[in-house]
């Protein structure tokens, strides 16, 4: 059992220990990080958030036998004088380590048992340290992560106070929405049979704000998605979202650009240049098969349709004749790529539904080797070579199918190719702005059109024909806009209708009934006959800010305690089954064999 701190108050965190308190009494606590247990003395590092300090309990003392007895992970308290440490003793990788304490009183506060694994372990799986998450984020590395996390939101609450902004607090219980990702639904006791979602976004609320005349508003918002996970994906994550009113994009950009460099430079001492570069969704599709581009490094795709149309390879020819193109990469200094990772590579396009890849070696001496040489004389491939760039040692890569199936395998074999030849520099920040999203992208399943972005963006004015026509729908741009950063979409907004009549005219596209625009949207309709102002806004991820700007992989590292890739939590066990009587209350039957829920 552990002693009572009663009496004893801290006067200073293990980390501002230094040599300008040498001689003054002082009292710090914290976890033992390590014990060494020599003849006359017992030395015990001791950590807390700001750092670890060394103390020293002698044998003269009165606390000598418990200091023996001590563990890792004990938290105790330790009373004492500051001493500076002798000469052949100064740990100079420690910023404590000219001083240390000579031990006048010591307490054992609480006792720890062994734990799972020890708290200076890298090595430790993700399953172990996430089920015992609360050791795992005494790692000093874990808990500078939600350091930056903290301080980056104070920069952007600060920022955005000092701009106008009203940070106003939306609904968690609303209304499920009919488009978009699956919504976590919530049974309501009151009402049977009926449900709340919790937010995947408080885009609605945020437009009636400026219907309301709030006119700048922010808040920092948890959202929720049903989805599948991945690395950069949580069910439960943090948005920073705003909104303005009487703006158009120029001005949305412009203030965003102003916030993204005063983070950088508050939080990492970082000048991030601006204006930051822009590029429409076409061309970023044309150059890097993706609409959030890494431009930290080349390695463009090139359209070769031209170069091979009319040649007697089916597979090229039959993807031309349907309307594909036959695109490619070149990796510069990769010939020597071994053919077991060009099988490798191979596999991975196919899992973006490509069919398969062609390649080109370029070997320092010699001539070049080919899948193709059986359909492409020498002087056709040097042509290919030549338009590529192509020189001794490189290799290209050729893929030909639909222009969305190339544009998602060449994107995605670009990134692989440049983490493989560590193209990517970890110390850049090559910010830039995706505009002129398609407003609208057809389902070949439902045999119909859904918004890209939200049924809520506004199409481009000089489209706005197209729209109310009814014709070449797939054209019609959005007043969209995405801010990406070294691959990752970090940000997403958009300018908003804000003409009931525009309004009705995009969900008519989107196949909406009378019936349907009344069930889901009614209430936001009815709100734009009451004098809606031009506006628009934007949306942050904040959990894969924090991910990019700490240099971690997974979106798991930047959140305290995160969700795994089925969605449940390790630590407490949730999602957990609830007692009979609950459901009872809710009108809710679980069906075991069905995997449903009857209501």
């Amino acid at each position: 059992m552990g002693q009572s701190m009663a009496g004893m108050k801290r006067t200073h965190y293990c980390g501002e220990v230094n040599e300008a308190l040498i001689g003054q009494d002082i009292t710090v606590m914290g976890w033992v990080n390590k014990q060494r247990d020599l003849p006359n003395v017992i030395f015990i590092v001791l950590r807390d958030r700001t750092g670890i300090f060394q103390i020293a309990v002698g044998k003269e003392t009165d606390y000598y036998q418990q200091a023996k007895g001590i563990r890792g992970e004990y938290v105790v308290a330790a009373t004492g004088k500051v001493i500076a440490r002798t000469p052949e003793n100064v740990n100079p990788d420690m910023p404590t380590g000219a001083v240390e304490l000579d031990v006048q009183e010591l307490r054992i506060l609480s006792e720890a048992e062994v734990p799972p694994f020890q708290v200076a372990d890298e090595d430790v799986g993700v399953d172990i340290r996430l089920k015992y998450r609360y050791i795992d984020l005494r790692r000093p590395a874990a808990q500078e992560i939600l350091r930056m996390r903290h301080q980056v939101g104070q920069t952007v609450r600060r920022f955005l106070s000092d701009n106008g902004f009203i940070e106003v607090e939306t609904p968690v219980l609303t209304k499920s929405s009919p488009e978009g990702a699956r919504d976590y639904l919530v049974a309501s006791r009151t009402h049977p049979g009926e449900f709340y979602a919790l937010p995947q976004s408080p885009q609605l609320f945020k437009q009636l704000l400026m219907i309301s005349g709030i006119d700048r508003y922010f808040q920092i918002t948890k959202c929720y998605r049903d989805e599948d996970l991945r690395a950069d994906r949580q069910p439960e994550f943090t948005q920073i979202d705003l909104e303005l009113s009487f703006v158009d994009m120029e001005d949305v950009i412009a203030l965003n650009e102003q916030l993204m460099k005063t983070v950088c430079k508050a939080v990492m001492d970082i000048d991030i240049p601006t204006p930051f570069p822009r590029i429409p969704f076409a061309e970023a599709m044309e150059r890097y098969g993706s609409d959030k581009p890494d431009t930290r490094f080349g390695m463009e795709l090139k359209n070769i349709t031209h170069l091979v149309n009319g040649s007697d390879f089916g597979v090229f020819q039959g993807a031309i004749d349907a309307g594909g193109s036959v695109r490619g990469i070149l990796a510069e200094g990769s010939a020597g790529m071994p053919r077991k990772q060009i099988d490798a590579m191979v596999e991975l396009v196919k899992q973006y539904k490509a069919k398969g890849l062609a390649w080109i070696v370029i070997p320092e001496e010699g001539s070049i080797k080919t899948t193709l040489s059986k359909f492409f004389s020498p002087e056709q491939l040097d042509e290919v070579v030549t338009y590529f760039g192509g020189k001794s040692g490189d290799l290209i890569f050729l893929c030909a199918d639909t222009n969305a199936i190339v544009f998602d395998a060449l994107g995605a074999l670009r990134l692989e190719m440049a983490r493989r030849n560590n193209l990517m520099d970890p110390k850049a920040f090559n910010f830039l702005w995706v505009t002129e999203f398609p407003l609208l992208e057809w389902s070949e399943d439902d045999q119909r059109f859904y918004a890209r972005h939200h049924p809520f963006t506004a199409p481009m004015d000089e489209d706005v024909p197209m729209l109310e026509a009814g014709e070449g729908l797939a054209d019609v741009r959005a007043k969209a806009y995405d801010m990406v950063l070294n691959g990752y979409e970090i940000g997403g907004g958009s300018i908003r209708i804000h003409q009931q009549d525009m309004q009705s005219l995009m969900f008519k596209t989107l196949n909406f009934t009378e019936e349907d625009m009344q069930k889901g949207f009614g209430f936001f309709l009815e709100a734009l006959k009451y004098g809606t102002p031009p506006h628009g806004g934007l949306a942050y991820g904040f959990d894969r800010m924090i991910m990019l700007f700490t240099g971690v992989d997974s979106l798991r590292e930047v959140i305290a305690f995160p969700k795994v890739k089925d969605a449940s939590c390790p630590m407490t066990n949730a999602p957990s089954p609830v007692v009979v009587q609950q459901l009872e209350e809710l009108g809710i039957a679980v069906v075991e064999d069905e995997k449903a829920i009857d209501c």
